[in-house]
């Protein structure tokens, strides 16, 4: 392909509002352009990137037999109304109306659909399992699209959906699929952690995150220094040692606590550890008072305490809805005395401490000494709050460690919550009837567009990796009016092209320093460049990644051009 005919607009200058190195090269190096906020263009050879990482998907989606199909973007709002995620999704789900006022929505994901076209059609257990995926385009409306490709309004997604009869051919759907992905993104050179992740408006059981280690990640990768254990830190657990602590009660006592407005004031004031304090949090779930207790030192994980709630939705308490269930501001409430009718929930460190301080439900005022049963009512414990690095892995094995991530693909077991809620069944062998038991499967295929380019940039530019790369050879005849080396570049381009090699000519009327500068920035795993010695029959043969240059007659070019690709 020659470089002229292919719309390739590279930038000098970096953009202001580029803020991390996969926006920054993916704009600067002409792959993609902003339409408007978290809206974008796939220029050719952005395009041809995609395209790339399509293939390698249903390539390996071909091989487990899970079949592509296309489902509509626009959808009528009836059915997520039907499933109950219409209210529930949130600001993020585009509503719209049609001309005849019919409620409808920009697909987000397509349980639903999935489903209710199934609902029509399979009816029999026989007709089960069924493996079905699209790629296609998304929309959420995100409140703050940044990074690029990473938080966008408009994305492009690969989501995959089993249909199973039970929960053991689920369990063998979400295992193939966790296989399937290794394969996938080992494929695409990445490297990415496969870890216990959240399933949040999806709904289900088991989930399973795949995150791309990188440094400008917005997700935090858990993971054990000595074993394999890995969550996400909204999933994420320590150790726990419920030993038993034999500490002597002492007497409540209610002190005076002015102008303490944080735990780290408070602890200050009192000239106790964090460790020995309770932090009080009330929640608005699903519009009832709920009344959060960690330790001092800790902080409420909000995912678990959803998911420990069943919540669909869940706020903190603005100050007048504290005052009226608390009876005081939040930076002084506390379990002790509190209303009847406020759900107390609490981590189960909390279970553990003795002669804690507390807040008192009085402006200004704490408790010191205070104690489970003797002066707090019955409290549900469970894991609610967010871990710490350096803690002892759950496993036992190793400390946890902190790492940044972003998210390219995600697993999830829905069971039968989008089945019942739609009415899809199947009459088993038996002759009753059930619902079916299904999965989703998702991988972002523009984020790995954006995580690919974040883990193999250089200073200089893009480097691709050989199966992701929109062309493999960076063909450079440094003078177009040097009639030898046109006529050497257009044998090598004969050459590899005839091998199934894809190459890029920069046919331009360039200064040679501008071809080699945008040559960096696009990141062709392979550049030859054809200049003096053209008589001689000689180029010189650069490497992107290792940026490794040598010189080398024509006879020898396919054979280094498959060597480095390893072909």
């Amino acid at each position: 392909m020659l470089q002229s005919k292919v719309f390739i607009p590279t930038l000098k200058e970096t953009p202001n509002d580029a803020e991390i190195i996969s926006h920054q090269l993916l704009l600067r190096a002409g792959y993609v352009r902003q339409v408007t906020s978290g809206v974008y263009t796939y220029l050719p050879l952005g395009h041809r990137v995609i395209q790339k990482i399509e293939k390698i998907i249903r390539e390996e989606h071909e091989k487990y037999d899970v079949v592509e199909l296309m489902m509509p973007i626009l959808l009528p709002a009836d059915l997520w109304k039907r499933s109950g995620r219409y209210d529930t999704y949130g600001p993020e789900l585009f509503r719209l109306n049609d001309r005849h006022e019919r409620d409808s929505i920009l697909g987000p994901t397509h349980e639903e659909t999935f489903t209710e076209i199934l609902k029509g059609e399979v009816k029999s257990y026989k007709r089960l399992p069924l493996h079905l995926y699209q790629i296609q385009t998304k929309f959420r409306d995100e409140k703050r699209p940044r990074f690029g490709l990473l938080r966008t309004r408009e994305f492009i997604m690969k989501d995959a959906y089993s249909f199973d009869v039970d929960q053991a051919g689920l369990d063998a759907s979400y295992q193939m699929y966790d296989e399937m992905y290794a394969e996938i993104f080992d494929r695409m050179g990445l490297n990415y952690r496969g870890i216990i992740g959240d399933g949040g408006a999806m709904g289900g059981s088991d989930s399973k995150e795949y995150m791309a280690v990188a440094e400008t990640g917005e997700d935090t990768i858990v993971y054990s220094d000595e074993s394999d254990y890995a969550a996400n830190l909204e999933m994420a657990a320590a150790y726990f040692d419920k030993k038993e602590n034999d500490e002597e009660l002492k007497a409540l006592e209610l002190v005076e606590t002015p102008d303490v407005k944080t735990m780290e004031d408070l602890s200050s004031f009192l000239d106790v550890s964090l460790d020995q304090t309770l932090k009080s949090l009330l929640f608005i779930a699903d519009e009832k008072p709920v009344l959060v207790v960690v330790r001092g030192d800790h902080d409420v994980n909000e995912v678990k305490l959803t998911n420990y709630l069943s919540a669909d939705s869940l706020e903190l308490a603005s100050d007048i809805e504290t005052e009226e269930y608390t009876g005081s501001t939040p930076g002084s409430v506390g379990p002790v005395q509190l209303k009847s009718d406020v759900r107390i929930v609490a981590d189960r460190h909390v279970e553990l401490m003795k002669n804690v301080v507390v807040g008192a439900n009085q402006e200004g005022h704490h408790y010191i000494n205070a104690n489970l049963n003797r002066d707090m009512p019955a409290m549900e414990f469970e894991d609610l709050r967010l871990v710490q690095e350096g803690e002892r892995s759950p496993d036992g094995k190793g400390r946890l460690k902190f790492a940044k991530g972003i998210e390219i693909g995600h697993i999830f077991k829905l069971g039968t919550r989008y089945s019942e809620s739609l009415g899809l069944e199947v009459i088993d062998n038996t002759g009753k009837s059930n619902p079916v038991v299904m999965g989703s499967y998702g991988i972002g295929v523009s984020r790995v567009m954006a995580a690919i380019a974040e883990q193999y940039a250089d200073e200089s530019g893009l480097v691709w990796p050989k199966e992701i790369t929109p062309y493999h050879v960076h063909l450079i005849p440094v003078s177009m009016k040097d009639e030898t080396q046109q006529a050497l570049a257009q044998e090598i381009y004969t050459l590899l092209e005839d091998a199934g090699f894809e190459v890029l000519v920069d046919d331009r009327d360039e200064r040679a320093g501008v071809k080699f500068a945008d040559s960096d920035l696009i990141g062709l795993p392979v550049r030859i460049i054809v200049g003096k010695k053209a008589g001689e029959g000689i180029i010189e043969f650069i490497n992107r990644q290792t940026k490794e240059k040598i010189e080398i007659p024509t006879s020898e070019i396919l054979e280094n051009v498959k060597k480095l690709l390893e072909v």
